[in-house]
């Protein structure tokens, strides 16, 4: 399946625009990588543990867009979006949403 940022496939002809659809993954942050970001934080650099976290998190919203479009009948979504969010009382949870429109191309 195509999944692009833009609103259109170059070369492609949209054929139907079924729905929008969304991928949504909420995660929560162990205490070890919690307790690296704090160091790294404090001096500086990069938190390798929620890097990794975003980025497992990212795939697995995306998977779930792209078997939400799959059940339409797409073969393609367009104008993805995605954003991240902190939650929970402690902010220890973190949320990480995608959105686009499913479509049949040519």
């Amino acid at each position: 399946m195509i999944i692009t940022t833009t609103n259109g496939i170059s070369g492609k002809e949209t054929l139907t625009y079924h729905a929008v659809v969304f991928g949504k993954v909420i995660k929560g942050v162990n205490l070890l990588k919690d307790f690296g970001a704090g160091v790294r934080n404090m001096f500086g650099g990069r938190s390798k543990g929620y890097e990794e976290e975003l980025t497992k998190g990212r795939e697995e919203a995306i998977v779930e867009m792209q078997e939400r479009a799959a059940a339409l009948g797409a073969h393609a979504i367009i104008g993805v979006k995605m954003d991240y969010e902190v939650l929970g009382s402690d902010n220890g949870m973190l949320m990480i949403t995608c959105s686009g429109t499913a479509v049949t191309i040519q």
